[in-house]
């Protein structure tokens, strides 16, 4: 087994990249393809602001909002944009910020150098963002919501007498950009843009599966009975902040015993015991771009002989699915593919009744496997894109929730994470129901309602003829209990 050992520094790696405003010029043109730009049509988007928490002055780590990263490059807060359609223009708009910003936050960048950074065709303060729309005088306006028209109707209000809103834009400037804009088509083109990572995304998401997936190696080699979950956190971070991904891209899970059966716990407060598995699902960002991974370990570093049949059910089904994964084929399909497996494995050994073709039927999988096989990742740990316009969800238990419904194309990154789960709120109501009864050993099952489950999570790039792994941590039986004992 080849484990990274990553060295490199997150500014040393950044060194080797193209940067951010190369990508996002690539990422607009991707955009501007997709507009049959009308001779005076603009796309208007707005940054991100600083969040508080609730009424008070205590800030929130800024995060720039993804879609507006994505097309400028720009990680700071305040900033707007304007797209010229025709030719293909980006007019950046930075803060005008003042002598007590610069006390309280530091230096204030001059123009010089935010031209430099994210080199823009025209740069202004947000002040003249009235200015320049006035002067552009679009027929047509793309925003992503209605948040961008009330942007925009602030700007306008904003204007000098002399360009008042009669004279420029009639009696009413909420009429005025009520009727001009537009809030469907910028978010559809935008979600087919980010659906195929550019290399230069490949890239970053590949600095960061190199380094979430060090960080969770060095986790289950710290793993040990009588830690709490919050240790094990402080694990993971510690090596991700010390290569220089800052910001988590969700929260994450570690939760141990019965707590590794629910889907989304975060609370991480419990010792763990010896003999109870523990399952880690976390993801830091590099530069905005996600990993997300998960991993089921025995807390004691050894599976018990039911860990080990659990544990290997999903682990195949991840396998076959991973296998599978290609351009062309369906992630219903493969979903389907991956809860067959599982079933197998959970039928020979003894914890189901009847055939695989009996289970997979009466939707029994979906008593074990309640979520979806994997969604997009990007900028976003659920990247947009997952339901094509048209397609609706499959009404049916255990695949209703999936997250993607489409054929995988070439350029994709997804998630592969299967998982089988021991849930007491699911297995008592089948235990009474004689349709599902018949299919289950409910003595057996009785057993396994404070073992938790069991989820493995793989990011994958998507070829043509297969797919790239971007994780690379210990998930074999054999790896998993020698890298524990080193």
């Amino acid at each position: 087994m080849s484990l990274y050992q990553p060295d490199l520094t997150t500014s040393r790696y950044s060194a080797r990249l193209s940067s951010a405003s190369d990508m996002a010029r690539q990422h607009r043109e991707n955009l501007w393809e997709l507009f049959e730009a009308p001779t005076d049509g603009i796309v208007y988007i707005q940054g991100a602001s600083v969040q508080h928490r609730y009424d008070t002055d205590t800030e929130i780590s800024f995060r720039q909002e993804s879609n507006f990263w994505y097309l400028t490059g720009v990680n700071e807060a305040d900033y707007h944009a304007i797209l010229e359609l025709k030719n293909r223009r980006l007019h950046l708009f930075t803060p005008k910020r003042d002598t007590l910003y610069a006390v309280w936050n530091g230096r204030v960048k001059g123009l010089d150098e935010i031209q430099s950074l994210y080199a823009p065709d025209e740069l202004h303060y947000d002040v003249d963002l009235g200015n320049v729309l006035a002067e552009l005088s679009p027929q047509q306006i793309f925003v992503l919501d209605d948040r961008g028209k009330l942007s925009l109707t602030e700007a306008l209000r904003s204007l000098p007498e002399e360009k008042s809103v009669k004279n420029y834009f009639g009696e009413s400037v909420t009429d005025w950009v009520h009727v001009r804009t537009e809030t469907t088509s910028l978010r559809d083109a935008l979600t087919f843009c980010r659906l195929h990572k550019t290399e230069a995304e490949l890239e970053r998401m590949r600095f960061a599966g190199l380094v979430n997936s060090f960080a969770h190696n060095e986790v289950l080699k710290a793993l040990q009975p009588d830690v709490y979950e919050y240790e094990m956190k402080a694990v993971l971070d510690a090596h991700l902040v010390r290569h220089g991904l800052l910001h988590p891209a969700y929260n994450g899970i570690f939760a141990s015993g019965a707590n590794s059966a629910i889907l989304h716990y975060v609370e991480n407060i419990r010792q763990m015991k010896d003999g109870e598995l523990f399952l880690i699902d976390s993801g830091y960002e590099f530069e905005g771009y996600s990993s997300d991974i998960t991993r089921t370990w025995p807390v004691n570093g050894r599976f018990s002989e039911d860990q080990r049949i659990v544990y290997s059910a999903v682990l195949e089904g991840q396998k076959a699915a991973i296998l599978a994964a290609k351009a062309g084929v369906k992630m219903e399909d493969l979903h389907m593919m991956t809860t067959r497996v599982m079933m197998e494995g959970l039928l020979d050994a003894g914890f189901l009744k009847g055939s695989v073709e009996e289970i997979m039927e009466k939707n029994i999988f979906a008593l074990f496997f309640p979520h979806g096989l994997g969604h997009f990742l990007g900028l976003d740990t659920h990247d947009p894109g997952g339901y094509p316009k048209g397609v609706e969800r499959i009404d049916r238990p255990g695949i209703r929730y999936l997250r993607v419904r489409r054929e995988l194309e070439e350029g994709m990154v997804i998630t592969i994470e299967p998982g089988l789960y021991f849930i007491p709120a699911l297995l008592r109501p089948a235990f009474e129901n004689t349709d599902q009864k018949a299919c289950l050993n409910v003595n057996r099952l009785e057993e396994m309602l404070s073992f938790g489950g069991v989820r493995i999570e793989d990011n994958l790039v998507i070829l043509e003829g297969g797919n790239e792994n971007l994780t690379s941590v210990a998930k074999e039986i054999e790896d998993i209990e020698a890298l524990y004992r080193g």
